[in-house]
């Protein structure tokens, strides 16, 4: 197949963007010509993949949204790809992939946490109203032949606020890569990276991991810190945010010096050996490879069930989903009989075990037989 990819940014920053450089690598290597349309390019395309730029008016967010989305399908249509796979807005497309959930969903749980205020500016927002607009486009009937979500979350998500037939949408879990996150690390790292960071070799370490931080559940975690029983336990937190200062300050007035901010790291696979926890009590999170990172590397986590990557999880870790991520005292108990768990043999087997279960190479294949599936179907873009 020549399968056209199709994402605002090509990056390894963020979820989405280090999706889409891994979904063009995954399709290359099964044997398919692969084309990036992005309009920006924060790293270089993998090698034997092609490249094309989407101009787009570099005048405020919303107007770059909607040139991209008009934009893209037209140059995509002169490459001519059997199919196109949008990773965001687009106006048309053959199979969109959804690694967050809707747009419409994000803002309804938001509101509810943000009250009327927030609710308001929700509503008088032209951004928000745009992507709102095409976001029902790409779930109506002819929008798309087919959908990809990355958890059943997800699906329910979009089956529910658009009424999406069920059997269009087709759930694949992400992938992790079993050999850089792998429990053996410990014994290379741990300490390096403890040392660095000032954190005592012996003391419990818990390890929050990803940008935009309110969302991703920082600031509950920062509210239990000040807890007596949690005196003796570090927080490592791996990311950054646009509001990072207030972060910092916060954190030192809670527990100075046990709450370390590192901001993005490449070699995120040694910090994940260096903690003993993973914490994730998100809003809201279509997948979270933090969770499968996590177990990959035997890890516990502790995770909301509004994240999707918990239906993966099962056995004795269950015990780490939490149920209302507002309940500070849920949290707290919950994370504290983890840090008990993590030194349990059979906990870092199980949490490895569900990692072993969802490698990348089955991944794309399933992608490779929805996209097969599209193109024997009425399609909007390659058409």
């Amino acid at each position: 197949m020549r399968v056209a990819l199709v994402h605002k940014r090509l990056d390894l920053n963020g979820g989405t963007e280090r999706d889409l450089f891994q979904t063009a690598e995954g399709l290359r290597d099964l044997g398919h010509e692969v084309h990036l349309f992005c309009s920006e390019f924060g790293v270089k395309p993998p090698a034997g993949v092609s490249a094309h730029r989407v101009p787009v008016l570099p005048f405020g967010r919303t107007l770059r949204l909607w040139t991209f989305a008009w934009l893209a399908p037209r140059i995509i249509k002169n490459v001519g790809c059997d199919v196109v796979v949008s990773f965001g807005r687009l106006l048309r497309q053959d199979v969109l992939r959804s690694g967050g959930g809707t747009h419409r969903g994000f803002l309804e749980r938001l509101g509810q946490e943000g009250g009327l205020r927030r609710r308001l500016w929700q509503s008088i927002s032209v951004y928000h109203r745009s992507l709102l607009l095409l976001e029902s486009r790409q779930f109506q009937v002819n929008g798309s032949a087919k959908i990809i979500a990355v958890s059943e979350e997800v699906k329910s998500d979009i089956v529910r606020h658009y009424s999406v037939p069920t059997d269009k949408v087709v759930v694949v879990y992400n992938g992790v890569d079993q050999n850089r996150f792998h429990p053996s690390k410990r014994a290379e790292v741990r300490e390096s990276i403890r040392e660095r960071w000032k954190i005592p070799l012996d003391s419990p370490l818990v390890l929050f991991v990803g940008s935009g931080f309110r969302r991703k559940g920082l600031d509950r975690i920062l509210s239990i810190w000040k807890s007596p029983r949690l005196r003796d336990v570090f927080l490592l937190v791996v990311g950054d945010d646009a509001r990072i200062n207030r972060y910092l300050s916060l954190a030192s007035s809670i527990a100075p010096g046990r709450i370390v901010f590192t901001g993005r790291r490449d070699d995120i696979e040694n910090y994940y050996a260096a903690a003993d926890v993973v914490a994730l009590p998100a809003l809201q999170e279509g997948f979270g490879n933090v969770v499968m990172e996590a177990l990959a590397s035997g890890l516990p986590v502790l995770v909301s069930r509004d994240v999707g990557a918990a239906e993966i999880i099962h056995g004795p870790l269950v015990q780490g989903i939490v149920d209302r991520v507002e309940d500070l005292r849920e949290l707290e108990e919950k994370l504290l009989l983890l840090l008990v768990a993590s030194r349990d043999p059979d906990w870092i087997r199980e949490a490895r075990q569900i990692g072993e279960r969802h490698s990348w190479e089955n991944h794309f294949k399933k992608i490779e037989a929805v996209l097969l599936e599209a193109c024997r179907m009425p399609s909007g873009v390659a058409s």
